[in-house]
């Protein structure tokens, strides 16, 4: 299976969003073949976008999502891939995305990219009428898979385990990347994505005081503009008790954060870069995280706590863990792996190797096994079971 190719409608944020749900879709489509894109947007923006789009949901207002729903249905496709992420959508822990899942008529894949062991019963409520409502639901780690199992009570039979998708990266040495960066000569420690309280960067540049003194070398660089929604609250205050922090610690030479959204090109250099990746967020209930996903995929030792996804992708020695909130802890990893040479090069080609199974070529595949399963069930013809696409 997978030679079929399955048009669909594909639910989600989308380019030129500037958000990692967005960024997602867009593989996934590349990765699938044709989509009729509906694309949400947030209050107060109205994007302009290529010709894949054939809807848009303006996120606060109710009656757009039965609307594009309707839209969906009179283009007879097949299937809807339904990309869910509680901050995407309008309403009370983002219910509103259940009025499209009730008017669409075509069979229904939902990918999960939050499952929260702990949810707010509104957000329990939204996720089991969306498993209800859903002919498959595809998770990105098996420790999400038993959530939704254990906490959510959701049969087996339903879900799939696909991992989040990278693209094909080789793996290089970081000298030719650290000149093009100006970085010669410096030890790179990186971490990526939007900017905001989640991502941890306040223990790293406590960090960074004990790394510097053992590494005089080191740099750790946070690359992302700040989160959309947390400039609509605060500006940029966040940012700036960074700033504060670093100043205060002297470490303007080992500190470097760079205020801007990265295009694909751009990212890749960066990680390229980088001798060790970090992700210390203090949130452990996270169960996907596309910026591992991508250090992985780069073939980039990585230090982390241990939420979830970190847990599972960093077992068997493909990365270290570390104690959340813990400045002391996280300086001896990064100081450790920066003086070891040939352990930082194991780890890294260990990363690289299972970084093979996250391609897009390979999530790709999965995903249109499934969605080919999942269409020709709905069209009443007998289909050859896929299984759960599980790639460790």
């Amino acid at each position: 299976m997978g030679d079929v190719v399955v048009r669909y409608a594909l639910l989600s944020s989308f380019p030129p969003r500037r958000c990692g749900l967005a960024s997602f879709a867009a593989d996934l489509l590349q990765a699938t073949g044709p989509a009729d894109v509906v694309a949400v947007e947030p209050a107060g923006q109205a994007l302009t976008y290529g010709p894949e789009v054939v809807a848009r949901i303006r996120r606060d207002v109710p009656s757009d999502y039965g609307w594009a729903a309707q839209v969906v249905n009179a283009r007879r496709l097949p299937l809807v891939s339904l990309q869910h992420e509680y901050g995407i959508f309008g309403g009370d822990s983002g219910r509103d995305v259940l009025r499209f899942l009730d008017t669409v008529t075509a069979p229904a894949v939902v990918t999960c990219h939050t499952i929260l062991r702990e949810p707010s019963p509104a957000q329990r409520a939204v996720l089991v009428a969306l498993v209800e409502g859903a002919a498959r639901v595809v998770v990105m780690s098996a420790t999400a898979r038993r959530i939704l199992q254990e906490t959510y009570r959701v049969a087996p039979a339903v879900i799939e385990v696909i991992p989040h998708g990278v693209p094909e990266m080789p793996f290089l040495a970081t000298e030719a990347a650290k000149a093009r960066l100006g970085l010669d000569g410096r030890e790179v420690i990186l971490s990526f994505g939007l900017l905001g309280p989640g991502k941890g960067y306040e223990v790293v540049i406590e960090a960074m005081a004990a790394v510097a003194r053992r590494r005089p070398r080191a740099l750790f660089v946070g690359v992302g503009a700040t989160h959309p929604d947390l400039i609509a609250r605060e500006g940029e205050a966040y940012r700036e008790r960074l700033l504060e922090r670093r100043r205060a610690l002297d470490l303007g030479g080992h500190v470097r954060l760079v205020d801007r959204y990265l295009g694909r090109a751009e990212l890749l250099g960066w990680l390229q870069a980088a001798d060790v990746f970090v992700t210390p967020y203090p949130g452990l209930q996270q169960v996907t995280s596309g910026t591992l996903a991508y250090a992985m995929g780069a073939g980039k030792p990585v230090v982390s706590t241990p939420y979830a996804h970190a847990v599972e992708l960093l077992a068997d020695g493909h990365g270290i863990l570390v104690e959340p909130g813990s400045a002391g802890s996280l300086a001896d990893a990064l100081g450790w792996l920066l003086e070891d040479d040939a352990r930082r090069e194991r780890m890294a080609r260990r990363a690289y190797a299972r970084g093979r199974t996250m391609t897009w070529p390979v999530v790709g595949l999965a995903y249109r096994e499934l969605f080919e399963e999942v269409a020709s069930a709905a069209a009443g013809a007998v289909a050859v079971p896929v299984g759960q696409h599980v790639h460790a």
